[in-house]
């Protein structure tokens, strides 16, 4: 088949698809039905705007049918009250259950987190699942290790973010680096393709926000993604595909404990330059 394929039964001609394609490959006119521009196929970017926004349900995607997406439930939507109380009771969870989470729950966490938004719609997103606290603390001594480096090498940064406190107590049975959490979360990809460190840090935080929802909580890994970035030995111990870089690490567990009130912000700096 084409590109995509319009019923003309159905179709009203509101030339709706061509105004929300990214990749303006949709040639229409008014009282003509849409159709695909030259060398559209190759200009697609896949990213089902077109399947998604007709009304009619007239448009089919040939690599996106239209009855494989599935309406959306103006119902299951929050409102902006909602919204804005999920968002303040996430919390930054450093105190975990001894209960691992199981493949099947961090299977479902990342399903969730795979439909966030992607340059060019690259959906260039990989993910490792690294469990088990022997393997995480194998990992927590590769950055340690590297924290040593830093005091040693680059003393002023080192003693910037108090390294000197975090090996003193790492040493001293203090699990600093991941907080006792059971599971450590990595997004990574090509390093050569542009859009992949947004890419992967968006597709991670889709992945905390979500996992409250399945009764977990997360922490973002900055010592060990500091290491991650630049230390040889811990690149070798992640063993990454060739070429990738991870982006986005977020410790996970069950909290083990749970909080009662929001906490208060900042007020947001805003500069307005509108008319």
């Amino acid at each position: 088949m084409n590109l995509f394929e319009v019923n003309t039964d159905t179709c009203n001609q509101d030339g709706i698809c061509a105004a929300v394609c990214p990749a303006q490959i949709i040639g229409f006119s008014k009282g003509q039905y849409p159709k695909p521009v030259a060398d559209a196929d190759q200009l697609c970017i896949r990213c089902g705007h077109c399947v998604a926004v007709c009304p009619t349900e007239s448009l089919t995607h040939k690599d996106m049918p239209a009855e494989k997406c599935p309406p959306v439930q103006p119902e299951m939507l929050p409102s902006p009250e909602q919204c804005e109380h999920f968002f303040r009771m996430r919390r930054s969870i450093r105190t975990y259950k001894e209960k691992a989470v199981d493949g099947d729950t961090l299977s479902r966490l990342i399903h969730m987190a795979r439909f966030a938004p992607t340059g060019h719609n690259c959906q260039c997103v990989e993910w490792t699942v690294i469990g088990g606290r022997d393997k995480l603390a194998d990992l927590g001594g590769v950055v340690v290790d590297w924290m040593r480096c830093m005091i040693q090498n680059m003393p002023e940064s080192a003693a910037a973010v108090h390294m000197d406190r975090a090996v003193a107590r790492w040493e001293n049975g203090k699990d600093v680096i991941f907080r006792g959490a059971p599971m450590l979360v990595l997004a990574h990809a090509d390093k050569s393709l542009p859009p992949a460190p947004a890419a992967c840090i968006i597709a991670m935080a889709y992945l905390e926000l979500a996992a409250p929802t399945l009764g977990l909580g997360g922490c973002w890994a900055g010592y060990f993604m500091a290491a991650a970035g630049n230390f040889p030995p811990m690149k070798e111990a992640l063993a990454l595909p060739e070429g990738h870089q991870c982006y986005a690490a977020l410790m996970i567990g069950y909290p083990r404990f749970s909080y009662k009130r929001l906490p208060l912000r900042n007020a947001p700096k805003i500069n307005w330059r509108i008319k």
